[in-house]
């Protein structure tokens, strides 16, 4: 009797484990945008139906306002040598943009973006989002990092997991309905994280969208979310498309699905 009820504990165990690995779920495409396919992407977010970007390189790198339906470039201001530009974020009247490896951000005014200053933090930058109290920042490590939105001082830290793996490479980041979205660079998953736990709580598979035959750097990497409408948008790398999709819980890709199936098993 003894050995039956600990058989029954571990088949409960087994499947409540189960229950907590995070599948992959695939997109729908609802409508296609044009992109700046020389646009190296580091930063996306939509305010207001006007897409806003950061690009990234040393010597093109910048941010600018695109007109959604068009993929035209409205506004821009270049970074100049030797900053290498990554994600931004908007903030009430200023966008705040980060820079690769110099521990230097940069802070422009919404409007006309006119330099307004600068901030530190140490380690690399990657991504930028805000949850509506913290900006909240990628490193390119498995930590995720909140920051006070006034001042970018830190708050506190985020561990990021996936079946008790950490999940490393966190790209470009948004904010979508309570939900921490995240590209891990060099996958074609986003990650949809739990910000109270740092747990995945499904992969995202966009293996479908881009280029038919990317280069190396053409990776996955730009999420930005219309609030009002619920539309969410996903780009890459110099990809000539900017993509509407919705989540579908179709087949995903075999190559996602090992990406995934790796990641959970701690593998890099």
């Amino acid at each position: 009797m003894r050995k039956m009820i600990l058989l029954g504990l571990f088949a409960l165990t087994a499947c409540a484990a189960q229950d907590d690995m995070p599948k992959v779920q695939t997109v729908e495409v609802v409508k296609t945008f044009p992109h700046d396919s020389q646009a190296f992407t580091q930063g996306l977010y939509v305010d207001g139906g006007t897409l806003f970007e950061s690009t990234g390189e040393e010597g093109t790198s910048g941010i600018r306002k695109v007109n959604l339906d068009s993929g035209e470039v409205a506004a821009q201001a270049p970074l100049s040598s030797p900053y290498f530009g990554e994600g931004i974020v908007g903030w009430k009247d200023r966008i705040y943009q980060l820079t690769w490896k110099d521990q230097k951000g940069f802070i422009y005014s919404r409007a006309d973006f006119r330099p307004l200053g600068e901030f530190a933090y140490k380690g690399e930058g990657w991504g930028l989002t805000h949850n509506g109290k913290s900006v909240i920042m990628s490193d390119g490590t498995a930590t995720l990092r909140f920051l006070d939105p006034e001042t970018m001082a830190q708050q506190s830290t985020l561990a990021v997991t996936a079946n008790g793996c950490p999940i490393a490479q966190l790209n470009e980041l948004e904010w979508i309905d309570g939900e921490i979205w995240a590209n891990i660079w060099q996958t074609d998953l986003i990650a949809r994280i739990d910000p109270q736990t740092g747990k995945v709580k499904s992969f995202v598979d966009v293996a479908a969208l881009g280029p038919p035959t990317p280069s190396v750097d053409e990776v996955p990497n730009g999420i930005a979310y219309d609030a009002a409408a619920k539309r969410i948008f996903v780009t890459g790398k110099m990809w000539p498309q900017l993509y509407e999709v919705r989540v579908s819980d179709g087949p995903a890709n075999g190559v996602a699905q090992d990406q995934a199936a790796a990641l959970m098993r701690c593998q890099p």
